[in-house]
Protein backbone atom coordinates (compact mmCIF):
# COMPACT_ATOMS: atom_id res chain seq x y z
CA UNK A 1 0.00 0.00 0.00
CA UNK A 2 3.08 2.49 -0.32
CA UNK A 3 1.30 4.39 -3.37
CA UNK A 4 -1.52 5.18 -0.94
CA UNK A 5 -0.92 8.43 1.19
CA UNK A 6 -3.16 7.42 4.01
CA UNK A 7 -4.56 3.62 3.18
CA UNK A 8 -6.41 3.48 6.91
CA UNK A 9 -8.46 6.50 6.85
CA UNK A 10 -8.98 6.58 2.68
CA UNK A 11 -10.10 2.82 2.82
CA UNK A 12 -12.30 3.34 5.72
CA UNK A 13 -13.88 6.40 4.25
CA UNK A 14 -13.97 5.19 0.65
CA UNK A 15 -15.83 1.52 2.41
CA UNK A 16 -17.83 5.27 3.35
CA UNK A 17 -18.63 6.38 -0.04
CA UNK A 18 -19.80 3.00 -1.36
CA UNK A 19 -22.63 2.52 2.00
CA UNK A 20 -23.40 5.96 1.42
CA UNK A 21 -24.27 5.23 -2.52
CA UNK A 22 -26.55 2.24 -0.98
CA UNK A 23 -27.92 4.45 1.14
CA UNK A 24 -29.17 7.03 -1.21
CA UNK A 25 -30.94 4.50 -3.15
CA UNK A 26 -32.79 3.33 -0.01
CA UNK A 27 -33.73 6.89 1.32
CA UNK A 28 -34.95 8.03 -2.20
CA UNK A 29 -36.87 4.89 -3.00
CA UNK A 30 -38.39 5.70 0.87
CA UNK A 31 -39.71 8.89 0.35
CA UNK A 32 -41.20 8.01 -3.42
CA UNK A 33 -42.59 5.10 -1.51
CA UNK A 34 -43.96 7.73 1.06
CA UNK A 35 -45.46 9.52 -1.97
CA UNK A 36 -44.04 12.76 -0.18
CA UNK A 37 -42.08 15.30 -2.11
CA UNK A 38 -40.23 17.08 0.80
CA UNK A 39 -39.56 13.90 2.26
CA UNK A 40 -37.72 12.32 -1.20
CA UNK A 41 -35.80 15.87 -1.87
CA UNK A 42 -34.57 15.89 1.54
CA UNK A 43 -33.47 12.49 2.13
CA UNK A 44 -31.97 12.89 -1.43
CA UNK A 45 -29.78 15.85 -0.63
CA UNK A 46 -28.98 14.03 3.01
CA UNK A 47 -27.87 11.21 1.29
CA UNK A 48 -25.63 12.89 -1.60
CA UNK A 49 -23.84 14.90 1.25
CA UNK A 50 -22.87 11.77 2.85
CA UNK A 51 -21.86 10.78 -0.88
CA UNK A 52 -19.93 14.16 -1.24
CA UNK A 53 -17.98 13.88 2.11
CA UNK A 54 -16.58 10.18 1.86
CA UNK A 55 -15.80 10.62 -1.52
CA UNK A 56 -14.10 13.82 -1.53
CA UNK A 57 -12.45 12.83 1.82
CA UNK A 58 -11.08 9.23 0.70
CA UNK A 59 -9.95 11.23 -2.66
CA UNK A 60 -8.03 13.83 -0.62
CA UNK A 61 -6.55 10.56 1.88
CA UNK A 62 -5.65 7.78 -0.80
CA UNK A 63 -3.75 9.97 -3.58
CA UNK A 64 -0.08 11.13 -4.05
CA UNK A 65 -0.55 13.93 -5.86
CA UNK A 66 1.78 16.49 -6.16
CA UNK A 67 1.53 19.71 -3.20
CA UNK A 68 -0.35 22.11 -5.22
CA UNK A 69 -3.31 19.23 -5.90
CA UNK A 70 -3.17 18.16 -2.49
CA UNK A 71 -3.94 21.92 -1.10
CA UNK A 72 -7.07 21.71 -3.66
CA UNK A 73 -8.16 18.19 -2.55
CA UNK A 74 -7.91 19.42 0.94
CA UNK A 75 -9.86 22.29 0.56
CA UNK A 76 -12.63 20.25 -1.04
CA UNK A 77 -12.27 17.60 1.62
CA UNK A 78 -13.12 19.99 4.61
CA UNK A 79 -15.78 22.08 2.49
CA UNK A 80 -17.62 18.93 2.55
CA UNK A 81 -18.40 18.67 6.10
CA UNK A 82 -20.15 22.28 5.88
CA UNK A 83 -21.79 20.05 3.06
CA UNK A 84 -22.74 17.07 5.03
CA UNK A 85 -24.02 19.42 8.24
CA UNK A 86 -26.61 20.96 5.75
CA UNK A 87 -27.37 18.24 4.38
CA UNK A 88 -28.15 16.78 7.72
CA UNK A 89 -30.24 19.56 8.67
CA UNK A 90 -32.23 19.38 5.88
CA UNK A 91 -34.69 16.18 6.53
CA UNK A 92 -34.49 17.64 9.77
CA UNK A 93 -36.11 21.04 8.33
CA UNK A 94 -38.29 19.55 5.23
CA UNK A 95 -39.79 16.43 6.68
CA UNK A 96 -39.58 16.25 10.35
CA UNK A 97 -40.81 20.20 11.18
CA UNK A 98 -41.74 22.28 7.95
CA UNK A 99 -43.48 25.23 8.57
CA UNK A 100 -42.09 28.29 9.34
CA UNK A 101 -39.36 27.35 11.79
CA UNK A 102 -38.54 23.86 9.21
CA UNK A 103 -37.97 26.49 6.65
CA UNK A 104 -36.33 29.68 8.61
CA UNK A 105 -33.43 26.93 10.00
CA UNK A 106 -32.84 25.47 6.52
CA UNK A 107 -32.19 29.15 4.89
CA UNK A 108 -30.03 29.78 7.97
CA UNK A 109 -28.46 26.85 8.18
CA UNK A 110 -27.36 26.53 4.52
CA UNK A 111 -26.80 30.33 4.70
CA UNK A 112 -23.99 29.52 7.55
CA UNK A 113 -22.75 26.43 5.57
CA UNK A 114 -22.05 28.18 2.42
CA UNK A 115 -20.13 31.54 4.34
CA UNK A 116 -17.60 28.62 6.25
CA UNK A 117 -17.09 26.91 3.01
CA UNK A 118 -16.20 29.92 1.17
CA UNK A 119 -14.47 30.89 4.34
CA UNK A 120 -12.36 27.68 4.43
CA UNK A 121 -11.75 28.23 0.86
CA UNK A 122 -9.67 31.31 1.18
CA UNK A 123 -8.76 30.78 4.62
CA UNK A 124 -7.54 26.85 4.78
CA UNK A 125 -4.80 27.42 7.40
CA UNK A 126 -6.94 28.60 10.46
CA UNK A 127 -5.63 26.94 13.68
CA UNK A 128 -7.40 23.81 13.67
CA UNK A 129 -9.40 24.22 17.13
CA UNK A 130 -11.07 27.21 15.53
CA UNK A 131 -12.24 25.26 12.46
CA UNK A 132 -13.26 22.30 14.46
CA UNK A 133 -15.36 24.65 17.14
CA UNK A 134 -16.78 26.16 13.86
CA UNK A 135 -18.11 22.62 12.50
CA UNK A 136 -19.21 21.52 16.07
CA UNK A 137 -21.18 25.01 16.42
CA UNK A 138 -22.53 24.75 13.63
CA UNK A 139 -23.71 21.07 14.29
CA UNK A 140 -25.39 21.08 17.79
CA UNK A 141 -27.39 24.04 16.78
CA UNK A 142 -29.77 21.83 16.53
CA UNK A 143 -30.43 21.66 20.14
CA UNK A 144 -32.69 24.49 19.84
CA UNK A 145 -35.12 22.34 17.94
CA UNK A 146 -35.29 19.63 20.27
CA UNK A 147 -38.65 20.88 22.10
CA UNK A 148 -40.17 20.87 18.09
CA UNK A 149 -38.48 17.65 17.49
CA UNK A 150 -40.10 15.72 20.04
CA UNK A 151 -43.25 17.20 19.67
CA UNK A 152 -42.93 16.18 15.47
CA UNK A 153 -41.36 13.34 15.96
CA UNK A 154 -40.95 12.02 19.49
CA UNK A 155 -37.70 10.55 21.60
CA UNK A 156 -36.61 8.03 19.45
CA UNK A 157 -35.35 10.23 16.69
CA UNK A 158 -34.10 13.19 18.32
CA UNK A 159 -31.90 10.06 20.27
CA UNK A 160 -30.87 9.12 17.09
CA UNK A 161 -29.66 12.53 16.08
CA UNK A 162 -27.76 13.21 19.23
CA UNK A 163 -26.12 9.98 19.39
CA UNK A 164 -24.97 11.26 15.63
CA UNK A 165 -23.96 14.24 17.25
CA UNK A 166 -22.07 12.76 20.11
CA UNK A 167 -19.96 10.56 18.05
CA UNK A 168 -19.08 13.46 15.17
CA UNK A 169 -18.61 15.90 18.61
CA UNK A 170 -15.89 13.12 20.29
CA UNK A 171 -14.37 12.65 16.95
CA UNK A 172 -13.78 16.14 16.54
CA UNK A 173 -11.97 15.85 19.77
CA UNK A 174 -9.93 13.41 19.07
CA UNK A 175 -8.92 15.32 15.80
CA UNK A 176 -8.15 18.63 17.91
CA UNK A 177 -6.25 17.05 20.40
CA UNK A 178 -4.47 14.45 18.62
CA UNK A 179 -5.11 11.92 21.28
CA UNK A 180 -5.10 9.13 21.57
CA UNK A 181 -3.04 8.18 19.42
CA UNK A 182 -1.94 4.39 20.01
CA UNK A 183 0.01 3.21 16.58
CA UNK A 184 0.67 6.70 14.85
CA UNK A 185 0.56 6.26 11.02
CA UNK A 186 -1.12 2.80 11.08
CA UNK A 187 -3.85 3.48 13.23
CA UNK A 188 -3.80 6.72 15.26
CA UNK A 189 -5.65 9.61 16.43
CA UNK A 190 -6.70 10.21 12.72
CA UNK A 191 -7.91 7.08 11.41
CA UNK A 192 -10.05 6.82 15.32
CA UNK A 193 -11.25 10.21 14.58
CA UNK A 194 -12.13 8.62 10.84
CA UNK A 195 -14.26 5.68 12.83
CA UNK A 196 -16.21 8.17 14.57
CA UNK A 197 -17.42 10.10 11.74
CA UNK A 198 -18.55 6.88 10.16
CA UNK A 199 -20.57 6.16 13.55
CA UNK A 200 -22.17 9.33 13.48
CA UNK A 201 -23.03 9.05 9.82
CA UNK A 202 -24.47 5.41 10.69
CA UNK A 203 -26.30 6.90 13.71
CA UNK A 204 -27.75 9.91 11.44
CA UNK A 205 -29.07 7.77 8.91
CA UNK A 206 -30.44 5.40 11.58
CA UNK A 207 -32.28 9.24 12.48
CA UNK A 208 -33.55 10.31 8.84
CA UNK A 209 -35.11 6.74 8.01
CA UNK A 210 -37.39 6.95 11.59
CA UNK A 211 -38.52 10.07 10.24
CA UNK A 212 -39.83 8.20 7.14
Amino acid sequence: MKFLKDPVSGLTHLFGAAVSIAGLVVLVRTGVANRDVWQTASFAVFGASLILLYLASATYHLLRVPARVEVVLRKIDHIMIFVLIAGTYTPVCLTALRGTLGYAMLVLVWALATAGAVLKLFFLKWPRWVYTGVYLGLGWLAVTLTGPLLRAAGWAPVLGLLAGGVFYSAGAVIYGLKRPNPLPGVFGFHEIFHVFIILGSVSHFVFVMMLA
